[in-house]
């Protein structure tokens, strides 16, 4: 619940910056003047770019929470690691369990579930980058296999 306050707090922020920024293109556009107008066009870029981000990584966010219910839901997701305080994984047992999934994508490599789940082990070894693109590749295949329902 936390997180989707943050979440909601973040977008209000996000909108009022929209509201400003295209107010103040919208007057530097109809200022009149050659330069500003160039500006008014200029400043529209960024934050059409911001929205599209925003958007893209709402659904990103969407779509990985929804296949992780259906996971949950099905008992298919992987055993939870032990954690250290701090919250994070002990690094020795996602090291260990990481080899498991990894075998899973390389036998199932259209299994939207094993890219799931090796996006998971991933993240528990602290790679980032690679669980996100793991992920990315769960959605694709979730959506196809959506598609043929």
């Amino acid at each position: 619940m936390k997180t989707k306050l943050w979440v909601a707090g973040i977008l209000a922020l996000f909108v009022l910056y929209l509201i400003m920024t295209f107010n103040q293109a919208y007057r530097f556009i109809t200022s009149g003047e050659l330069i500003a107008q160039v500006m008014g066009v200029a400043v529209l870029v960024i934050p059409t770019l911001g929205v599209w981000i925003l958007i893209r990584e709402i659904i990103f966010g969407l779509r990985t929470q929804k296949m992780g219910k259906q996971l949950a839901e099905a008992g298919e997701l992987p055993e939870d690691l032990p954690r250290m305080p701090s919250g994070r994984f002990v690094r020795e047992a996602a090291d260990a369990d990481f080899p498991n999934h990894q075998a899973d994508v390389e036998a199932h490599p259209e299994s939207w579930k094993s890219w799931y789940r090796l996006a998971l082990a991933y993240d528990a070894c602290g790679d980032r980058r690679r669980a996100r693109t793991s992920m990315r590749t769960s959605i694709n295949y979730w959506v196809q296999e959506q598609k043929t329902k």
